[in-house]
């Protein structure tokens, strides 16, 4: 049988994080969003309801997401579910988690609403490339090329 794991999820960046690298120097940072979802009860009333989802993002998206996202800014992020398991104090522990292929950075740099704005930019960690003897870091970062621009 066949399965399928993909996800895409927009919300809000919960918390200012900060961006590691592994030991081979490979980026990764950790975020959590809150995405809302809004439905009608049985009653008629309008119930908010709020899901919190951790997600783990890798080389130069994470330096990305370290330089333009904050607590507050809205994101779309695309990616796989992803279950960790471990054993603490004899206890049987897992996490589920998504694993960023894709991210979007939406609304303004100030805050997080989208107010109908299109994205700023659309960033997919297997579009850039560095050149040969060249290091990712400090200035601005690569956009898509001339004819990927919406107008």
């Amino acid at each position: 049988m066949a399965s399928f794991n993909r996800v895409i999820l927009i919300g809000n960046i919960v918390f200012d994080f900060e961006l590691r690298y592994t030991q081979g120097g490979t980026a990764v940072t950790e975020i959590r969003m809150a995405v809302n979802d809004r439905r009608k009860s049985q009653s008629g009333d309008w119930i908010d309801e709020t899901t919190f989802v951790d997600v783990t993002l890798w080389g130069r998206t994470a330096e990305i997401a370290s330089e333009y996202l904050a607590k507050g800014r809205q994101v779309m992020i695309e990616g796989r579910l992803k279950q960790d398991s471990w054993e603490k104090d004899g206890q049987k522990r897992t996490k589920l988690y998504v694993v960023a292929d894709k991210m979007v950075m939406l609304g303004s740099r100030e805050g997080g609403g989208g107010g109908g704005r299109p994205p700023q930019r659309d960033y997919d960690e297997s579009q850039f490339s560095e050149p040969a003897g060249v290091e990712s870091g400090g200035s601005t970062p690569p956009g898509p090329p001339d004819e990927d621009l919406p107008f």
